[in-house]
């Protein structure tokens, strides 16, 4: 209880820092110009999803494409590809230190993360805009202890066009344990609807683990009678 209640003192605190950080970006840039509502909601994707409206996408696993494909590096120097996403729930945020929104949610995102580490789920950021300096600035603000990949030449967001519409910051992707997009949250992740996402995930995955148990232990030979 007393851990509950430090996180939850921690998480108000943020919050009330990021209100501040809302106002005054919002009146500098937003997350894409200053013309923007959350940024002006930048363009439609095509799916009848619009940037940054606070839009949910759930995928059942039969209507998932194939596991993500991209390589990128860490601030830290560590280069991440494809593998990383196998055999893990994986959370995807696309976020940059003066993006509005971003700075609401990051408090939510920093308490997820440390809620699911123990499930298995890891958590990377892709920061869109900033210098390694500003982009660990903003973490060391927020408690966020993820690690997040720099992609300002844009390599990441183009490769992940299908699921990330462009200006479409913040957006958070939940990959299956094959790597493949399940889910997408387009503008601020709301850490109830993010939390139940990620569980659907770590579901589905004792689900099957529980479906193929079942089929061996019918295909199984009887033992012989005496």
């Amino acid at each position: 209880m007393t851990v509950f209640n430090k996180r939850t003192s921690r998480t108000s605190r943020l919050r009330a820092l990021a209100a501040v950080g809302l106002a005054s970006a919002l009146a500098l840039a937003g997350c894409s110009s200053a013309n923007d509502e959350l940024s002006q909601r930048a363009a439609n994707d095509g799916t009848n999803y619009v940037a940054g409206d606070g839009s949910v996408k759930e995928l059942a696993a039969e209507d998932r494409g194939e596991p993500v494909q991209f390589e990128s590096t860490l601030f830290d120097g560590s280069a991440v590809g494809p593998e990383r996403w196998e055999g893990e729930v994986t959370v995807i945020n696309f976020w940059y230190a003066a993006c509005a929104p971003c700075r609401v949610e990051a408090p939510d995102l920093a308490d997820l993360d440390e809620e699911f580490t123990d499930e298995g789920v890891q958590f990377y950021g892709v920061n869109t805009r900033d210098t390694q300096p500003t982009a660990e600035a903003f973490e060391r603000t927020f408690g966020i202890e993820y690690p997040s990949m720099e992609d300002r030449s844009g390599e990441v967001m183009l490769a992940m066009t299908d699921y990330v519409p462009p200006s479409a910051v913040p957006t958070t992707l939940v990959l299956d344990k094959q790597g493949r997009v399940s889910a997408r949250i387009l503008g601020i992740a709301e850490p109830g609807t993010l939390r139940a996402l990620i569980n659907s995930a770590l579901d589905e995955d004792a689900d099957a683990a529980a479906s193929e148990a079942a089929a061996s232990s019918l295909a199984a030979p009887e033992p012989a009678q005496r």
